[in-house]
């Protein structure tokens, strides 16, 4: 029988998590598995996609930093935390992850992906493209400006994510100096599948 979907999904989310003890505590050499909060802030309930406040003081293990925002869990849930809130877990933002925004030998297509691989999901350690939620990135230059057009997708329907991947997606893009509208249409026709990973993400959740 094969497996669904959904099933791939919580496979590789258990994958990742094995590996992340290892690869995490070399990535995060200066951060230890328990941080406290140094400010209120706000912070993403995941899978639900629920915005919830952690007050200060609170203490949460850092499960995953990819990109722009870290995965933690407190208190048995998991959650996100973006970049505008890293200062609360007395981190500073590393701005080299936007330096191909001011390489003038890329084109706006090329930053455009560039941009779109800052976006992780919370549960895997992957970027929404190699993870293959992108469909579909197109540009448009016209007299007014640059417009931008993004299909995706997510790895298992009614995940609540959706809305806030599509929302760090259109943010991130909005970013490109010359881009003046961003349009970022879910869709889940055809549905995700373990086949349309990138090799790299196939390598990083030990799958090659």
């Amino acid at each position: 029988m094969q497996l669904m979907c959904v099933d791939v999904v919580r496979a590789l989310r258990c994958q990742s998590k094995r590996r992340q003890m290892t690869s995490l505590k070399e990535q995060l050499k200066n951060l230890s598995g328990n941080r406290q909060i140094e400010r209120t802030c706000s912070a993403v309930l995941v899978p639900d996609g629920r915005v919830v406040v952690l007050e200060e003081g609170a203490m949460v293990y850092i499960m995953q930093a990819k990109g722009t925002s870290v995965t933690v869990e407190f208190n048995g849930q998991m959650l996100m935390i973006g970049d505008i809130e890293l200062d609360a877990l007395g981190l500073t933002f590393d701005s080299s992850l936007y330096a191909h925004l001011t390489d003038s030998r890329l084109s706006i297509l090329d930053q455009a992906w560039l941009q779109l691989k800052t976006c992780y999901d919370p549960e895997i350690p992957v970027n929404i493209v190699d993870l293959g939620l992108i469909y579909h990135c197109q540009v448009n230059e016209e007299t007014e400006g640059v417009s931008i057009r993004v299909v995706m997708t997510l790895t298992a329907p009614g995940c609540g994510m959706g809305p806030v991947l599509m929302e760090e997606a259109r943010r991130k893009l909005y970013m490109i100096e010359a881009v003046k509208q961003v349009d970022v249409e879910l869709v889940l026709d055809p549905p995700w599948s373990q086949m349309m990973m990138s090799d790299i993400a196939k390598l990083e959740l030990g799958l090659l």
